[in-house]
């Protein structure tokens, strides 16, 4: 047992291994719905770990909380950036709210309680579920004129309430926003979603069950003889108000894949047409006594692909625009993906730049088309660590420069430096996505081992007086993470509803976005038994990220030594 023990104490990057994986494994324990997930998991795990006194190097704390800072940015940048345009403008004035408030009513409790600098940004870290906070808040008092004894126990109490108060924040706030929050907005919140999605005209799938249903078709017809004469568009404006092609012909035997709307056809053509299930199916169809069996002219190369929206031009319009714009024949939309989110979608649905639409076709139109969309996102596992680390590099480097005025000093700091150039990096790959490859498997890793490892050596470093701390810390702190939670999303939830009108789904959406809450996005969805929440996540994540990551160094700029 001493060999083990001198073993992890000469070698703490196998400590730290060790710690991440048994941090893996607390956060699957499960008490009946509950489990404490990976973030509390691996801080629990480097507490009893750090009880062997093992050193830990700052360098590695920080090279990782700089991965998971810009892997966050990047996912988040794209989202940044558009909602600083108008009209997103009520979304970003609920997070701007909810964030301040939550920085307000943390710093009330810190001067009701007494607490330095560290319980502080502890607290306000952990109620606001934000680990990037906690990271800002080691750098801000590493800052502080204080000895070194006095740093320490500034950054022990720090660990100590944002372990308390993330546990409370995690939990609490996915109670209130999908139970509490659909009361207090006098909403059936499963009902009002679903009233909007008819207006969207979004039909409804069961969750985690596949359908025998197929959405899109090709399906052979003869043409009739008193349809000869009509022009391949003729032929598809028989189907108003919705979208059917001819995509192949046969004509006297042959194949004819180039069929342009303005073909005449003739009897004897045979036709392939491709739409929606209900607009082919079923005595609706014009043509659907007419149908054959054709393999052959029915076996038309299909390929589905990602395609990244970059061009400006053609974004802020609605879904049935672009495909009209593009004279996308024979092309369908199957799923629309903002910053990692699917979203619900319609013809009127507004697409922005940097959205993954999932489209599929013809292969020699989707070869044609996809280049005038934007970026086609291949498959693939290779990143652009060239591009990735020289990011970093000059994000951290512009976040140094420090203004010094009496006794604060001002700085962005290395953290804040990263988590801005992952925004922009994010940015850039969205309008120019052949810049940059940084695939999602690898952006996951930058935050899932990122957060993990600096969190499992933030509680190994924390470890030998962890304990002592959070005697002392006691029930105010629980008292104080648990009001810190509720303040800030119930002033947000009446300012949204009675103030700004939103739709209630899409206003919970907000909130889980704001207070960078996934689970909580993921609850409210699941009471909705909607996507409609989604719609309202994006940009509240995106500038909420940025404001909690602050909040951990203002804290300490407000509190002090």
């Amino acid at each position: 047992m001493d060999w083990f023990i001198e073993a992890l104490r000469a070698n703490p990057e196998l400590a730290l291994f060790l710690t991440i994986s048994l941090g893996y494994l607390v956060g699957r324990l499960r008490l009946g719905s509950f489990s404490l997930g990976p973030v509390i998991g691996a801080l629990v795990a480097g507490v009893i770990v750090g009880q062997l006194s093992i050193p830990v190097p700052p360098s590695l704390k920080n090279a990782l909380f700089l991965l998971f800072l810009f892997a966050i940015g990047y996912r988040t940048g794209p989202l940044f950036f558009r909602g600083l345009k108008a009209t997103a403008a009520p979304q970003i004035a609920l997070t701007l709210l909810l964030c301040l408030t939550g920085l307000v009513t943390s710093l009330g409790f810190a001067r009701v309680l007494g607490l330095d600098a560290g319980g502080a940004s502890g607290l306000v870290a952990g109620a606001m579920t934000s680990a990037a906070a906690l990271g800002t808040a080691a750098d801000a008092i590493g800052r502080l004129a204080v000895d070194e004894r006095t740093r320490e126990a500034l950054l022990i109490n720090r660990t100590v309430a944002f372990a308390v108060t993330y546990l409370i924040g995690m939990v609490v706030v996915v109670w209130f926003l999908s139970r509490v929050g659909p009361r207090l907005l006098g909403a059936d919140l499963a009902a009002e979603c679903r009233r909007l999605e008819e207006e969207m005209g979004v039909t409804r799938a069961e969750a985690g069950v596949t359908s025998a249903y197929t959405e899109f078709v090709t399906r052979a017809y003869d043409l009739p003889p008193d349809l000869a004469g009509l022009t391949v568009a003729g032929v598809e404006h028989l189907f108003p108000g919705v979208r059917v092609f001819v995509t192949r012909l046969r004509r006297a035997g042959q194949l004819v894949d180039d069929v342009p709307p303005g073909l005449l056809l003739t009897a004897g053509d045979r036709i392939a047409l491709a739409g929606r299930m209900e607009a082919l199916a079923g005595e609706a169809n014009p043509l659907h006594e007419h149908e054959v069996r054709d393999r052959e002219l029915l076996d038309i190369p299909t390929v589905t692909l990602n395609v990244v929206l970059t061009r400006a031009d053609l974004a802020a319009r609605p879904i049935i625009g672009l495909a009209t714009e593009l004279d996308a024949r024979g092309v369908f939309l199957r799923r629309l993906r903002r910053a990692g989110v699917e979203l619900p979608f319609t013809p009127a649905t507004i697409v922005q730049r940097g959205d993954l639409l999932e489209v599929s076709g013809p292969r020699s139109v989707l070869a044609r088309l996809a280049d005038r969309i934007g970026y086609v996102e291949w498959p693939g596992s290779e990143t652009d660590l060239m591009a990735v680390a020289a990011a970093i590099f000059l994000g951290g480097l512009a976040g140094l420069p420090a203004l010094v005025l009496g006794r604060f000093t001002l700085a962005l700091s290395a953290f804040v430096g990263v988590l801005l150039a992952g925004l922009v990096f994010g940015w850039l790959r969205s309008v120019w996505p052949r810049f940059g490859r940084f695939p999602e498997p690898a952006v996951w890793i930058f935050e899932s081992f990122g957060l993990a490892g600096f969190l499992a050596l933030v509680g190994i470093e924390a470890g030998p007086d962890f304990f002592r701390g959070l005697g002392a810390a006691g029930l105010p702190l629980v008292v104080a993470g648990f009001v810190t939670v509720l303040v800030p999303h119930t002033v947000a939830l009446l300012v949204g509803r009675y103030v700004f009108r939103l739709h209630p789904g899409i206003l919970l959406g907000v909130c889980c976005g704001a207070g960078t809450s996934a689970p909580a996005l993921a609850a409210v969805e699941a009471v909705a038994d909607s996507k409609i929440p989604a719609l309202g996540y994006g940009v509240g994540c995106a500038i909420g990220n940025i404001l909690l990551a602050l909040w951990g160094g203002v804290m300490v700029m407000l509190v002090g030594a």
